[in-house]
């Protein structure tokens, strides 16, 4: 176990009661939320917190115990960087993490466009194996369905601390 940098580091996902992402907390909120016992652990990191007479592991994910209605959150903007963090980071046909480029699925130069439901991240030998053809006719099946997101952290920029174990908690 390390010892948590930065307490107030935004890096803890909270979800809401019904397990839906509400936003990404410092380290010092989620615990304070936790000894009063408004949200409960779901998830812990490596990081710790000492004090004199306690250690305490730090979360990663935690979910309020109450509902909170959730705001109204604006579209996310559709980019390259979203992209990117949509499909954490892999490529969506082989789950290469290196050299990637963006890939339509089905090819703009047949009627594609160039939006949420038809750009995926891929590396470039996969991208240039699939070439002008859809993933079926080159036999390159995708990991995922491309969507458009739905979690506001995306349009607001708190994904700088991302963790991977909160990819099954946001899922795009």
């Amino acid at each position: 176990m390390r010892v948590a940098p930065d307490l107030n580091a935004p890096r803890v996902l909270v979800l809401n009661a019904s397990y839906e992402p509400l936003h990404v907390t410092s380290a010092k909120r989620a615990i304070t939320l936790l000894q009063y016992g408004v949200a409960e652990v779901l998830e812990v990191s490596g990081d710790v917190v000492r004090s004199p007479s306690t250690i305490l592991r730090v979360p990663s994910v935690i979910r309020l115990r109450r509902y909170v209605r959730r705001p109204r959150v604006h579209p996310v903007p559709f980019n390259r960087r979203n992209v990117l963090r949509r499909d954490t980071f892999a490529c969506q046909y082989c789950g290469s993490e290196a050299d990637l480029t963006l890939d339509h699925v089905m090819p703009r130069s047949r009627g594609g466009r160039h939006n949420w439901e038809n750009v995926v991240t891929a590396c470039r030998v996969c991208n240039q194996r699939k070439g002008n053809r859809t993933p079926d006719e080159a036999g390159m099946p995708l990991r995922s369905r491309p969507r458009a997101p739905t979690f506001g952290v995306y349009a607001h920029g708190q994904f700088a601390h991302w963790q991977p174990e909160w990819a099954r908690y946001i899922g795009g």
